[in-house]
């Protein structure tokens, strides 16, 4: 678990660049150019928190932004649900498919909240061809690219959660590794601890990996509600994000099927704070989705839901925001 948490991000230097290009691409060798990067190993905090204690109801979606292309669009369409907490994946922070914008900071500016940011990937190339379109650079200025959480509220504590280590898109042995473009870092999680009327509050941004099996996101669960104990022990959860779940698997595999949802139960977690319905659509990036998937999802501990909801990414002219809806739910702490 990491806990240090930064003003801003120690950007790649150009040995950082060397050492990862020439690096032999094993598990071994990514563990060790992870731990060697400290921007991988931090959590950035920053924006301004509009009040000091949420209420025993509050209000908190989740959304994978799919690189957040439209900030401040995005900020806008997720403005009328009037969220205490937003869970955002898949944020980009100097990228050049999205104007090497911080779009978690632009976001937290625009709706008056406060942001803690970790860095899922170091991406040391631009994209797939539907992103290079959004490129006006031929380079990225810092390469991040991550989840986020924004508050209402300040944090009383942040930490991030690396849910592997080995270099599921780095080392040359794993099945789904893009060879062409190297990836430094893992699928993760960011933490926080918030203060409401009735107590603390642990949220937790969360994003399993998409090119992988079952069987790899109940590990990759086991080891978040591990960590989650660790963290905030005794205090109410509210996970929320893309769980990845029937991700890249058979056409027929059900979402039920995925064993992560039992074993959560049997931890003390609920998804009643998740609505029904999927969850993805065709954007601007991922023009043509093979299907349409149920991805993302709320899982409560020690919480009660009051209510639930899809909202569509789509503006009022048809524009795309994300190939993800965005979900929310309203929760209030148990008696």
């Amino acid at each position: 678990m990491i806990t240090t948490q930064v003003f801003e991000l120690p950007p790649i230097t150009d040995v950082d660049r060397h050492n990862i290009l020439a690096a032999p691409r094993t598990a071994d060798a990514h563990r060790a150019l992870l731990a060697e990067v400290p921007a991988m190993n931090a959590v950035q905090i920053g924006g301004t928190a509009s009040r000091i204690k949420l209420p025993n109801q509050f209000t908190v979606a989740a959304w994978n932004v799919e690189r957040c292309l439209f900030p401040e669009d995005t900020a806008a369409h997720l403005a009328p649900s009037a969220c205490d907490i937003v869970l955002l994946s898949e944020v980009d922070h100097g990228m050049a498919r999205t104007g090497q914008r911080h779009t978690t900071e632009v976001m937290a500016a625009q709706l008056g909240m406060a942001y803690a940011f970790g860095v899922e990937f170091h991406e040391l190339d631009l994209g797939g061809a539907t992103e290079r379109a959004f490129c006006k650079d031929d380079f990225n200025a810092l390469g991040w690219h991550g989840n986020a959480i924004l508050s209402s509220v300040p944090f009383e504590r942040t930490a991030m959660i690396r849910l592997d280590d080995h270099g599921h898109w780095f080392a040359s042995d794993m099945a789904n590794v893009d060879t062409e473009q190297p990836r430094l870092g893992g699928r993760m999680a960011i933490i926080a601890i918030v203060p409401t009327e009735s107590g603390p509050l642990c949220v937790v941004s969360a994003h399993l990996e998409s090119n992988a099996d079952a069987a790899h996101r109940h590990t990759q669960m086991r080891g978040l509600l591990d960590a989650i104990d660790t963290f905030a022990p005794g205090i109410p959860v509210l996970i929320g994000g893309d769980l990845n779940t029937g991700n890249q698997l058979a056409p027929n595999f059900d979402w039920r099927d995925e064993t992560l949802f039992s074993f959560a139960e049997d931890r003390g977690y609920a998804w009643d704070f998740t609505a029904p319905g999927n969850t993805t659509r065709p954007s601007l990036i991922t023009r043509h989705p093979a299907r349409e998937m149920k991805l993302d999802w709320f899982a409560g501990r020690d919480l009660k839901s009051l209510d639930s909801g899809v909202v569509a990414s789509t503006m009022g002219d048809g524009k795309p925001l994300s190939d993800h809806d965005y979900v929310w739910c309203k929760a209030e702490f148990t008696e």
